[in-house]
């Protein structure tokens, strides 16, 4: 375990809060509300499934890790007001009629108890939103689409509750950071090289160009669409730049990003063209697999990408939430892949659900009473520092995925841990375990927490 520890160490360290020793114990951060009715006895469990084997498992397999340790942890210190915690999940590879079947049995097999759920997908949870509502099940998503958080129109708030912004409000964002960079983005032209499907295409919406057209950003009309499955990109890349995108932007993640950073350069462009994305670009699978291409500087091809990032980041080491997520990251001996956006993102998604059933049961009496109505109307009313300020849950107005970001960077640690590589000769560099070496990915916020635009319409 000797590898997972010092890629621990060094992420901690280059923020300049790493804990003193393996001995020092972090308590647990939140500021829960006290509970006020003894669940001893009873068992509160964690429902979630989504594709943990298809496209998306890169990112989403560290979920039942997160849960995994929450539930441990939990359990190890009395468990909620008394109640032991657990999880019941499904792997749905990402396939649709895999989630309705999953749907179907869980409702079936856990109605009684099945008030809020874990969901993992835009696609799910577009899937899904109307049967949530019609079984009144409140469910938890990271980033949702407008349809699934909105509903066709855009307009009606239904039952799913997302924790980062909307795809579209962070492109939104990004155009507000391109408008305010010229030094960095002069004469900025974007154009959409992205996977397909409600996540891909989100922010390729015509509010979104009118938006950025209104701050002197154009965006190109036709996004460049490529599957997951590929591996070569070449033709989508080049036609974006020859409509005269001068910056990509990729709705994609894990090999995504790596892919469209690698084919810019392969073509010589990687100096002459800007990269971002949505926030999932920052994870930690994109620097690693960044690292399959090089930069003629030596450095991985993803260095000098953009995303935004509406939560704490693990080099934020001196922050509660994050010293408090590492030391149960580092306890229950996790890979390093696993230490990315999913990860830190679930241990926020159990807090969340517990503070929120907390409540509910307080209100009802106890955990027989409460329904998904009781945790929607909770839900409604919160403003809630989420793990104690690793992201802001407050859903008011009817709102229902979160309303700041900030911008961030990704790039790789030097070897003084005091910032980020020029090259190879000034970078950090550590053995894979399997006669290679790889770069530290950094992740470096740009900007402070901000209000993102609202582009829903």
């Amino acid at each position: 375990m000797k590898k997972l520890f010092t890629l621990l160490a060094l992420l901690t360290l280059v923020a300049g809060g790493a804990l003193s020793s393996a001995q020092d114990m972090v308590e647990y951060p939140s500021d829960m509300t006290e509970c006020q009715v003894d669940l001893t006895g009873e068992t509160i469990s964690i429902y979630h499934f989504g594709d943990l084997s298809g496209a998306y498992a890169f990112i989403t397999q560290p979920i039942v890790s997160a849960v995994t340790d929450a539930v441990s942890y939990w359990n190890s210190h009395g468990g909620v007001c008394g109640a032991e915690l657990a999880q019941v999940y499904e792997d749905t590879g990402g396939n649709l009629e895999a989630t309705q079947s999953a749907y179907d049995r869980f409702t079936s097999e856990y109605g009684d108890d099945l008030d809020i759920l874990l969901l993992y997908s835009s696609s799910d949870g577009e899937l899904l939103r109307e049967q949530l509502a019609e079984d009144e099940i409140v469910s938890v998503i990271s980033a949702g689409s407008i349809e699934s958080l909105y509903g066709e129109d855009g307009q009606t708030p239904g039952w799913l509750f997302a924790s980062n912004p909307l795809y579209i409000n962070q492109f939104g964002f990004f155009c507000q950071f391109v408008a305010a960079s010229p030094e960095i983005f002069p004469d900025p032209v974007i154009g959409f090289v992205t996977w397909p499907g409600a996540f891909g295409l989100a922010g390729t919406e015509p509010a979104s160009a009118e938006y950025c057209a209104g701050l002197g950003v154009e965006v190109l009309p036709d996004p460049q669409i490529f599957l997951p499955t590929d591996s070569d990109i070449l033709t989508q890349v080049q036609n974006a730049i020859d409509e005269g995108a001068n910056i990509l932007y990729t709705n994609s993640l894990a090999s995504g990003p790596a892919l469209l950073a690698g084919t810019l350069v392969d073509l010589g462009m990687e100096d002459d063209i800007k990269l971002a994305g949505v926030n999932w670009v920052m994870d930690t699978s994109v620097g690693l697999l960044g690292q399959r291409v090089l930069k003629p500087n030596g450095l991985p091809s993803v260095d000098g990408m953009f995303g935004s990032m509406p939560f704490l980041w693990w080099t934020e080491a001196q922050h509660p939430a994050i010293q408090f997520v590492t030391q149960q990251f580092t306890a229950n001996q996790r890979t390093p892949a696993e230490q990315n956006i999913a990860y830190l993102l679930s241990w926020g998604s159990v807090d969340a659900i517990i503070e929120t059933i907390i409540r509910a049961v307080n209100t009802v009496g106890s955990l027989d009473a409460m329904t998904g109505a009781d945790i929607k109307a909770v839900t409604e009313a919160m403003d809630y520092a989420v793990l104690g300020g690793l992201m802001q849950q407050s859903f008011a107005d009817g709102l229902r995925d979160a309303t700041h970001s900030r911008m961030a960077v990704m790039k790789f640690a030097n070897a003084t841990l005091t910032g980020p590589a020029t090259g190879p000769e000034d970078a950090l560099l550590m053995s894979d375990g399997a006669g290679g070496q790889l770069y530290v990915p950094l992740v470096l916020p740009l900007t402070d927490f901000m209000p993102v635009p609202q582009l829903r319409g």
